[in-house]
């Protein structure tokens, strides 16, 4: 079983130690949780882009994870290219692409997902980092790119995450 779609997200990530803050604003606005996920990514050393392999406890899909995006503080489109793969067949590519290229960096997290206004906000515990906040919101066709800045700036405005606390990079950056 091989699946791949492209897709094309508006995120932020941002430091956000108070988690149980978070529910409760999350909650008071009309956020639906969908669950929680121990998840654990392997980075791979690229030269353009980010490259992960995604394992999630209880599921037998593997997910590799291509992306791009700017490395800039505030809302930032980012194009991904994402294979769904048996735990398995994952496993084996993961050791193969661990010899090819080396492993950058693993990062180890429980995600709590919420779903908001079409957004998902994910509340992650890292280990080692700490504990942040990141909404991403699709960029449909036909959907400007700046509407969906706007979308995430209001999501933003409404749980009350704080400009100061918005990242540039990913957990793997933050990891090396």
């Amino acid at each position: 079983m091989v699946k791949m779609r492209k897709r094309e997200l508006m995120e932020i990530k941002a430091i956000f130690p108070e988690l149980d803050l978070a529910r409760k604003r999350l909650s008071k606005v009309g956020g639906k949780y969908i669950g929680t996920f121990r998840q654990v990514d392997v980075y791979f050393k690229v030269k353009k882009g980010r490259l992960k392999i995604r394992n999630v406890d209880n599921s037998n899909v593997s997910q590799l994870v291509y992306y791009t995006r700017a490395d800039v503080k505030g809302p930032k489109k980012s194009e991904i290219i994402l294979v769904e793969l048996d735990k398995k067949e994952g496993e084996k590519l993961k050791d193969i692409l661990a010899e090819i290229l080396g492993v950058r960096t693993i990062v180890k997290k429980t995600r709590e997902i919420y779903e908001y206004r079409g957004a998902r906000v994910h509340l992650d515990d890292v280990e080692g980092l700490g504990c942040f906040i990141e909404i991403e919101f699709p960029i449909s066709p036909g959907r400007k790119e700046e509407e969906c800045r706007k979308i995430v700036e209001e999501i933003m405005d409404e749980l009350e995450i704080s400009k100061q606390a918005l990242l540039e990079v990913s957990y793997g950056d933050l990891s090396d």
